[in-house]
């Protein structure tokens, strides 16, 4: 076997699992989970019914680029939602079957294995990124996101000795766990520092359309190229999915975006790779891309909930203003991110992520995601308002004893 299998760290959800091995909950609280990033929201049901229409289909197979339809819909939506002019739906778009699996792929087509091999990555961070890395032979570059820097990486502080190694960056905007969200600003220094030193960024953005300011969607990098009149979009992907946006995980559908001088070759790869999308997924992806309505209403279903948990929360622990994503990211009280967790589920029934297990040690010598916790606000309303509930009993009871 590959021996770089051996260099993956565990899942955090495998910790999870080993950490709150041996606890019993109380029976009679319904368990709440606030862990994985899976929404729960009635997934969107145009497109639900066109998956149906077109499963005869599943006879055919589909092509490694996708239907020419299925990249208009795409290359439509990008122009519209980040200010695009001239997205070229046969050079610079890719379907791909959700963000993870295109996230991993890319890593093992572009890594050049002949020379230095770092990619960047925010820290915390989505642990594909990492897995990614190690698997292609190259070493992760943890960019620590505190909370004196807003939770979004510090670019000036690599140097350029170092920034001469790395091949990749990863961004995640709206973020993962934190949910800041990245300025243009931002994106244009780090197109400034890719152009110097030949790296490609890659902005994972599978988050973008979760905002709590319907005035003010979270920019992307394509938006961010194109202000700079960067129409090639030169060393830039950006990756989006409709998992979130659409609450459609299972469908697996998304799609890769940008320099078409990357497109082709990452193409070729999946072409080897055999990982086209079915064609009744494909139809399903034309109906979700090309409506808005039930996103801005998933919009305002998250926007009640982080109301309502704010409110019941911002009392007992502190936490990041929210922006965007469905993630809440607090300190807890006394500064054990583990025991926290596992003390939280064995009196409350109540699973939370502890933010260590997204985070590694970084350039201060300390695990910037610890002493905090992740809150997936994906239930339902009144699911997720019982959980920050019990939260704020289990901490005012704690802060008593």
């Amino acid at each position: 076997m590959n021996p770089d299998l051996d260099a993956l760290k565990p899942y955090p959800f495998e910790r999870l699992a080993a950490l709150k091995a041996g606890v019993t909950p109380p029976a009679g609280l319904e368990h709440v989970p606030l862990t994985i990033g899976e929404p729960r929201h009635a997934p969107f049901a145009a497109a639900l019914a066109t998956l149906q229409d077109h499963l005869p289909e599943m006879a055919r197979y589909p092509a490694t680029a996708g239907m020419p339809e299925l990249r208009n819909a795409i290359a439509d939506w990008a122009s519209r939602r980040f200010g695009l002019t001239g997205l070229d739906p046969e050079r610079q778009v890719l379907p791909v079957n959700g963000t993870r699996e295109a996230i991993f792929a890319f890593v093992q087509a572009a890594i050049d294995r002949t020379r230095p091999a770092r990619v960047a990555v925010p820290n915390p961070f989505y642990q594909i990124y990492e897995g990614a890395t190690l698997l292609a032979g190259g070493r992760p570059l943890y960019l620590d996101c505190r909370a004196d820097s807003g939770f979004r990486p510090d670019f000036d502080s690599v140097p350029a000795e170092t920034w001469r190694e790395v091949q990749i960056v990863f961004l995640c905007s709206p973020g993962n766990p934190t949910g800041a969200v990245t300025p243009l600003a931002d994106f244009e220094t780090l197109i400034r520092l890719a152009d110097e030193h030949d790296f490609i960024i890659a902005s994972d953005e599978c988050y973008s359309e979760l905002y709590l300011d319907e005035g003010a969607p979270p920019p992307g990098l394509l938006e961010a190229c194109a202000a700079l009149g960067r129409h090639d979009y030169r060393r830039c992907l950006v990756f989006h999915s409709l998992s979130k946006r659409s609450n459609l995980p299972g469908l697996r559908s998304g799609f890769v975006a940008g320099d078409a001088g990357l497109i082709a070759p990452f193409k070729r790869y999946r072409t080897y790779h055999g990982c086209a999308m079915s064609l009744p997924l494909q139809h399903a992806s034309i109906t979700a891309w090309n409506d808005e309505a039930h996103v801005r209403a998933n919009r305002d279903a998250y926007r009640d909930k982080f109301a309502a948990v704010t409110e019941i929360l911002a009392p007992v622990m502190t936490f990041p203003a929210p922006e965007a994503s469905f993630y809440l990211w607090p300190a807890v009280p006394a500064g054990d991110d583990e025991a926290f967790a596992r003390a939280l589920f064995a009196e409350e029934h109540v699973s939370v992520l502890p933010g260590s297990y997204m985070g590694r040690e970084g350039s201060h010598g300390l695990n910037p995601g610890a002493g905090r916790v992740r809150l997936a606000l994906v239930a339902e309303l009144d699911a997720t308002v019982e959980a920050a509930r019990r939260i704020r009993r289990f901490i005012e009871r704690s802060a008593s004893c």
